[in-house]
C-alpha cells in the first residue's frame, strides 16, 4: 500500500474508532443515573465530537469521504452494550465498559501508530490526539470504579 492510500486508511480508521465511541456513548448514556458520571460521559461525548469534526475538516482537505461504521455494526454495538446493562446499569459497571471501549481504542490506535512509519505529520498528529484523549478518558473514568 503506498503512502497516500495508507494515510487515507489511517484517516478513516481513526474517524470510525471515534465514531464507534460517540455511538456506544449514544447507547450508554440512558442507563447512567449517577449525575457524575453521566456528566463524564457527556463531556468526553462532546471531545469525540470534536475531534470527529476535526477529522472531516482533514479528510475534506485530502478529498477522502469519512465511511460510517454501518447499520450492522451499530446494532450489533447496540445490543451488546443493552445485554451488559440489563441486569446491572451501576456506576462501577458501566465505568467499566466506558474503560474497555477506551482500552480498545487505544490498542488499535498504538497499532497503527507502530505499524508504519509512513503517517504524513497531519494524520500521526490525529492518530495521536485521539490516542491521547482515549488514554485521559481512561484515566478519569477510574475513580467510577
Amino acid at each position: 500500500m503506498n503512502k497516500i492510500d495508507y494515510n487515507k486508511k489511517a484517516l478513516n480508521d481513526v474517524y470510525k474508532n471515534a465514531h464507534i465511541a460517540l455511538q456506544s456513548i449514544k447507547d450508554v448514556l440512558p442507563a447512567v443515573k449517577n449525575k457524575e458520571l453521566k456528566n463524564e460521559i457527556k463531556s468526553q461525548y462532546q471531545g469525540y465530537n470534536d475531534v470527529i469534526n476535526e477529522l472531516k475538516l482533514l479528510m475534506s482537505a485530502k478529498g477522502i469521504k469519512p465511511k460510517d461504521i454501518g447499520f450492522m455494526k451499530k446494532a450489533f454495538m447496540y445490543m451488546a452494550i443493552k445485554s451488559k446493562l440489563i441486569f446491572n446499569n451501576s456506576k462501577n459497571n458501566i465505568a467499566s465498559m466506558m474503560i474497555n471501549g477506551s482500552v480498545m481504542g487505544i490498542n488499535e490506535l498504538t497499532a497503527m501508530k507502530n505499524e508504519n512509519s509512513n503517517l504524513s505529520e497531519d494524520v500521526s498528529e490525529a492518530v495521536n490526539k485521539l490516542l491521547n484523549l482515549e488514554e485521559e478518558y481512561m484515566e478519569r473514568l477510574k475513580k467510577f470504579l
